[in-house]
């Protein structure tokens, strides 16, 4: 019997659904509303600081994870809406969405990797 990598796709959905419920509005929040409307300092958000927290460890975990894992719930969540609209999923889409989730997060990975190790 042949085992499934559906759990794996599974748990980075339910991850990145938690990062889309949970971080995501406030950094919307932060970013949208209150630096450009003035209610926070607009120096919060320059290049100096933005670059400074991604130029740390710790930052760059932090957008790995912001940026990664929505996009692997997105990928998820419409290669399975594809049956909720007639088409029948075959191996080719499941390599295109699962595909361009991972090279969305090796493309992330890598580009911080710049920023940490320089």
């Amino acid at each position: 019997m042949r085992r499934s990598d559906e759990p794996i796709y599974w748990g980075l959905f339910g991850a990145g659904g938690m990062v889309v419920a949970m971080l995501l509005p406030v950094i919307v929040l932060i970013t949208g509303l209150l630096v450009p409307m003035g209610i926070m300092d607009v120096e919060t958000m320059s290049f100096e600081r933005v670059h400074d927290f991604a130029s740390s460890w710790w930052g760059a975990c932090i957008l790995l994870v912001i940026i990664a894992l929505p996009v692997w719930h997105g990928m998820h969540r419409i290669y399975h809406g594809l049956h909720d609209l007639g088409i029948h999923t075959t191996k080719l889409h499941h390599y295109v969405f699962y595909g361009f989730a991972f090279l969305v997060s090796a493309i992330t990975v890598g580009l911080l990797m710049v920023l940490v190790l320089q």
